[in-house]
């Protein structure tokens, strides 16, 4: 489980820290222009870290359900080489996405304005300011996403079906709450993520701009990585515990 923390936390370290330094330089210079190449960059990273998190929580998941329906085989389950599997088969996933969503988007032609109506090289802004027709742009990414959507949340939801007819035959109360307290924090990060990213690009384009794209980027961009550092360590027992021994210690000192 805290491998698969370890890699979710550094997850959304990653994905926000390419977008928040640069809005945060262009902020305080007044200086609000990006290069072509920084540009691309930027999305091809946000792109690889945020897919790469999708199936992640997939992965954590399986982890669960692993450990709640068959404890005993969990050793030989989840072993450390499959652990390995699973994370680097996510990271894969996200590549392929991001190579594949790169190489739709800039390769178009780009000869009208160039002013990206966002805070973030995004794909949507980025296509609405090609001069191409982007129709099968469209179509890629609104069929890739909604796979890569529609694919690790059926996994999410087929590991809570069998874990939730785990725990309800649990026949101890306490044993219940403290299974279902090792999924809580999962299943508020998958809703979060997948609700929101459903929500952005996982609709048609002429849809999608009825809303406001960039009150909702801001959401899973900055939000989420903030609530799943507040959900996954403030409020994990053993995590408060270790905190609580190291800054004894120091005070001691």
């Amino acid at each position: 489980m805290y491998f698969f923390l370890m890699n979710l936390l550094l997850l959304d370290l990653c994905y926000s820290s390419t977008i928040a330094p640069i809005a945060m330089a262009s902020f305080l210079a007044g200086n609000k222009a990006i290069y072509y190449n920084g540009c691309a960059t930027q999305f091809f990273f946000f792109v690889l870290f945020l897919t790469t998190e999708a199936f992640l929580l997939a992965a954590m998941a399986y982890d669960r359900y692993s450990t709640i329906c068959d404890p005993p085989q969990y050793p030989v389950t989840m072993s450390k080489l499959v652990c390995v599997q699973l994370a680097v088969g996510s990271y894969i996933c996200g590549c392929v996405n991001s190579t594949v969503q790169i190489g739709f988007t800039f390769t178009l032609n780009y000869c009208g304005s160039n002013e990206i109506d966002h805070f973030l090289c995004d794909a949507l802004p980025l296509l609405s300011l090609s001069c191409n027709d982007t129709y099968v742009n469209n179509l890629v990414m609104f069929t890739l996403c909604g796979l890569i959507i529609a694919i690790t949340s059926l996994i999410v939801l087929i590991s809570y079906i069998y874990i939730i007819s785990t725990i309800l035959k649990i026949r101890s109360d306490e044993g219940k709450h403290k299974a279902f307290s090792t999924c809580t924090s999962h299943m508020v990060t998958v809703t979060l993520l997948s609700g929101s990213t459903a929500f952005m690009y996982a609709q048609p384009t002429w849809l999608s701009s009825l809303y406001p794209r960039k009150a909702v980027s801001v959401f899973y961009t900055f939000v989420i990585p903030m609530l799943n550092l507040f959900i996954y360590s403030v409020r994990n027992k053993d995590v408060k515990e270790a905190l609580r021994r190291t800054l004894g210690h120091k005070s001691l000192k």
